[in-house]
């Protein structure tokens, strides 16, 4: 779904797929961009239209701007962490929200050593206690602490020893400064999101991440800010990769994943989630302005991919290149053309046929708002003769009114108040960071202790 701001691409499309799927029964995962427009929608129609489960489904926000009004959940909980390699693409995906540039520097040394080292602690704390501390909160407080501390504890289990070889090369020829800065590059661009009421959301499982269980549908909103985008970006995007990781499945409930201003966030797999989720029925929504927007944000190549993958485009006005584009994929058409010559002593006229644009690019660029163009795919049992089109899409606007101004705000999910009436938001959120902290410091003193009295691993307490 392309269109620049104002080209009705969210109020034609957008929010009606919204409430469609929802009237069909899907489960659903949106990405809201500007929480909560999209969430209301979804939780208002969701309360007048359940006919179309089976099961009645189950409504999780996920926010991290207001802890009353969010759900807890951990993205790396330890029973979807099957394999070491689990972690790494969960640290992969942290690493290139944090870092957009990265995407196109896959594989340089500064690149990959923040990522393996982080996904050695998470995988730390997988095995560690069978995952009963394996939260990002937990994950961010134990990469904080001094390397001196970590790495003979991470050295001690064998499974972490080849994902740390090239830190301890480092730590055991005294290449002091180098290591430093593979540790920084992991812990600089991580500090910043080391915030209670994020720890707060992302440090308790209310509920799970399987939105497709035939047996728990759920709708999940995650939402972000536009003014901490940098911030919650990295957050969401484990959110992300782990959904879209676990939709992806045989067996499971028809869902939909929509994600509007996609370039907002980055979702590694999600090209190969168009190509193959179609068959385990999960319907992919991906709204954003303009094609340089992704190649921006997901690097030339990938961006491509997911562009020529897509069988349904709509439009309304975009300019440029993406313009071009899309009139260059609608295709051409054989046209009329007719002629005329006047001179003094007669007139004389001409009909000749040339190949011209389906939809010019002229036209792509100055669509009036509610206007649209685009193409669409059909099935072997559903032919559609006209497949591309231009089009106004017609919306009730009055239906809509109505309806929005009978919408329930969303409501209040966790409630802070104490016997007394008063709000203890803020200190039972503080509280929750601070037993993070000292949970993390009382894990590291726990395992120096083990290795201390372990006559085996003790030679990796002197190693300097």
């Amino acid at each position: 779904m392309l269109g620049v701001p104002g080209s009705g691409k969210s109020y034609a499309v957008v929010n009606q797929f919204i409430k469609q799927q929802i009237e069909k029964g899907f489960a659903m995962f949106l990405y809201d961009f500007k929480f909560p427009d999209l969430t209301t929608i979804a939780y208002n129609h969701l309360l007048t239209h359940q006919d179309g489960y089976k099961v009645k489904p189950q409504f999780f926000i996920i926010n991290f701007d207001d802890p009353r009004r969010s759900h807890r959940c951990n993205p790396l909980n330890a029973k979807f962490l099957t394999d070491i390699s689990d972690a790494y693409e969960a640290s992969y995906n942290i690493m290139l929200n944090l870092n957009r540039s990265w995407a196109a520097k896959q594989g340089d040394f500064f690149v990959e050593s923040p990522t393996i080292l982080f996904a050695a602690i998470i995988w730390f704390l997988r095995i560690y206690k069978n995952g009963e501390f394996c939260t990002f909160p937990h994950a961010v407080e134990f990469l904080n602490e001094p390397y001196e501390r970590i790495f003979p504890i991470m050295s001690s289990y064998p499974e972490l020893e080849n994902y740390l070889s090239p830190f301890l090369d480092a730590w055991l020829a005294g290449a002091a400064d180098q290591l430093m800065g593979q540790i920084a590059s992991a812990k600089i661009p991580l500090s910043r999101m080391i915030s209670p009421a994020l720890y707060w959301v992302m440090s308790a499982d209310e509920f799970s991440l399987d939105i497709n269980n035939p047996e728990a549908p759920k709708i999940l909103c995650v939402g972000n800010n536009p003014s901490r985008q940098s911030i919650y970006g990295a957050a969401l995007g484990l959110y992300n990769s782990r959904i879209i990781k676990l939709v992806n499945r045989k067996g499971m409930l028809k869902s939909s994943i929509i994600i509007d201003e996609l370039p907002t966030v980055f979702i590694k797999g999600l090209d190969n989630l168009i190509a193959t989720a179609r068959s385990n029925k999960v319907a992919v929504l991906l709204g954003f302005q303009d094609f340089s927007q992704l190649i921006r944000d997901y690097t030339d190549k990938e961006a491509k991919v997911i562009i020529n993958t897509i069988g349904n485009i709509f439009s309304g006005q975009v300019t440029g290149e993406t313009a071009k584009t899309l009139s260059e994929r609608f295709g051409k058409i054989l046209q009329k053309r007719q002629s005329m010559t006047i001179n003094r002593n007669d007139k004389s006229t001409s009909i000749n046929t040339q190949m011209d644009s389906l939809i010019p690019q002229s036209k792509i660029s100055s669509l009036t708002q509610g206007m649209f163009v685009g193409s669409v795919a059909d099935t072997y049992e559903e032919r559609i003769e006209q497949k591309i089109f231009h089009c106004e899409i017609v919306v009730d606007t009055e239906k809509v009114k109505q309806e929005e101004a009978a919408y329930k705000q969303i409501p209040i999910i966790s409630d802070f108040t104490d016997e007394d009436g008063n709000d203890c938001m803020k200190e039972q959120v503080q509280e929750n960071y601070r037993r993070i902290k000292s949970e993390v410091k009382q894990i590291v003193a726990d395992e120096l202790e083990r290795i201390k009295n372990d006559p085996a691993l003790a030679h990796l307490l002197q190693q300097k």
